[in-house]
């Protein structure tokens, strides 16, 4: 298995946590932006129709989440906070510390 197999294997299960902790602080969590096809985006060092040419989302190891309190949307970067600090606690790195709350990767923030 390679090292970017095992990498996203290991966000994958990253987010599964993230997921289960904003679960368990009375949040709903739906997937936003996630892999970037590069059909759309561009292939990996290309810029596309959107998104940097380097994305961690085109690499499989970013993903942007939608979160719901009471069924409303929560669109603020300080509403994702708690969850920020807990995949930054996992060894996440998240866009809520360059103005994109909702960004949660697996590398340096694209």
């Amino acid at each position: 298995m390679g090292k970017m197999s095992q990498e996203q294997q290991k966000f994958a299960l990253m987010v599964a946590h993230l997921i289960l902790f904003a679960e368990s602080l009375g949040y709903g969590v739906t997937f936003g932006d996630a892999y970037r096809d590069p059909r759309w985006a561009g292939p990996l060092g290309k810029s596309g129709v959107y998104g940097h040419p380097n994305s961690y989302h085109k690499k499989r190891l970013a993903v942007d989440l939608n979160l719901f309190r009471d069924g409303e949307y929560l669109t603020e970067d300080s509403d994702h906070k708690p969850l920020g600090e807990y995949w930054e606690s996992m060894g996440g790195t998240w866009g809520g510390r360059f103005n994109d709350g909702n960004h949660y990767s697996l590398g340096e923030a694209r």
